[in-house]
């Protein structure tokens, strides 16, 4: 109990939130090594799960190659990447990229693979190219899960993003190498409190935009203010 009692004193005593090593840097760190990760995955992972998703090809490979990543030890691998490449961002955003492409492509994937075919077909009938097919018929119907593989990528990344601080860098799991190192508990405590809180955070908010972006809920509609005349 004291552990938590000394934990509470330390996020919120003001002392601790500003400077180069405060809490609020620390926070700001985090959320630029997720937000860099998430970014990058999405580019890699989204266009290929579109694709595949699309011509139904390749959906065995997709299973493998995610499959895999997720099978790789993050801080193993990103322990190799360091000894290849030395310290820096790249070795961290490599291992982190591991846990944040596998929920986007299989998002991507399903999202598509799983659009009506009726509705893809009527499309098709109307003329439309496939590329067309793709991007204003089974995107906006896929939006639900591909945001869903979104919203579980940045909870994992997040999550995962503390190793940063194992080769050097900041972020929030510097409380957390730190504290083990200095056998400073509460200091551990802190920093997974804060990694926790704002994992939750973030997975409220995109549960948020998931739910809006149900397709014919009307949710992401502009309501019409009464009185407004039409021109």
């Amino acid at each position: 109990m004291n552990l938590f009692l000394n934990a509470w004193h330390y996020l919120t005593e003001s002392a601790h939130w500003g400077g180069h090593t405060g809490i609020g840097h620390r926070l700001a760190e985090h959320l630029w090594y997720s937000f860099l990760t998430v970014a990058v995955s999405v580019l890699i992972a989204v266009p290929i799960g579109l694709v595949i998703g699309h011509t139904r090809r390749g959906a065995a490979v997709i299973v493998g190659v995610a499959n895999a990543m997720r099978a790789l030890p993050t801080l193993g691998l990103l322990t190799f990447v360091v000894l290849l490449l030395g310290l820096g961002l790249i070795p961290p955003l490599i291992a982190l990229l591991t846990v944040g492409v596998p929920p986007l492509l299989a998002g991507a994937y399903s999202g598509v693979a799983n659009v009506d075919p009726g509705v893809v077909d009527a499309s098709r009938a109307m003329g439309m190219t496939e590329r067309q097919v793709l991007l204003r018929v089974e995107v906006p119907n896929a939006l639900p899960v591909l945001l869903t593989g979104l919203r579980s990528a940045t909870l994992q990344v997040v999550a995962t993003a503390t190793i940063a601080a194992y080769v050097n860098l900041g972020g929030l799991g510097r409380y957390i190498f730190d504290g083990i190192g200095l056998y400073d508990y509460t200091r551990v405590l802190v920093g997974a409190i804060l990694v926790a809180v704002l994992a939750l955070l973030l997975d409220g908010v995109l549960a948020f935009v998931v739910w809006l972006s149900v397709p014919g809920t009307g949710r992401l509609s502009v309501p019409v203010r009464r009185g407004a005349r039409t021109r």
